[in-house]
């Protein structure tokens, strides 16, 4: 017991590989998406109906897959999430939104929690273990240096 008691103050204490375990998830899982677009043009047909989508195909495959693999790296995560919020929410506003939840196949509470993810990322951005990260500090350590220096 003593030692599941530790187990969870040390998971306590590592909630960034959580955040960045979400991420990396949800960057693939966007790329996973871009590419079956990619491979399968008609697949946005079978999820939107309409017309009107045929001329944001490019816009939504484009996003998903670049954004997708920024996110997934942490590299530009702000920016890829970003060109991911008008899609997802066109998805939960216009498209999901009058089939309701608890539907079966592409579902409101899906494409809400996706939408949910990627306003966090885009505020938060890639955290801990991310490229962003490793360039910020990088800068900050050529700043400190650069002062130091004179």
């Amino acid at each position: 017991m003593n030692q599941f008691i530790e187990s969870l103050h040390w998971l306590d204490r590592k909630h960034e590989v959580a955040y960045s375990a979400i991420r990396i998830f949800l960057g693939v899982a966007l790329f996973v998406r871009g590419w079956i677009l990619i491979s399968d043009p008609e697949a946005i047909t079978r999820i939107v109906t309409g017309d009107n989508m045929h001329g944001w195909y490019s816009y939504i495959t484009i996003a998903h897959l670049a954004g997708g693999l920024l996110i997934a790296f942490g590299a530009l995560t702000r920016l890829g999430a970003l060109f991911q919020v008008p899609i997802l929410f066109i998805a939960v506003f216009f498209v999901h939104a009058e089939n309701g939840l608890m539907m079966g196949g592409q579902s409101l509470e899906l494409a809400a929690l996706v939408l949910f993810l990627l306003v966090i990322f885009s505020l938060f951005g890639g955290g801990v273990f991310s490229i962003d990260r490793y360039f910020q500090q990088r800068k900050y350590r050529e700043s400190k240096e650069a002062a130091a220096a004179g």
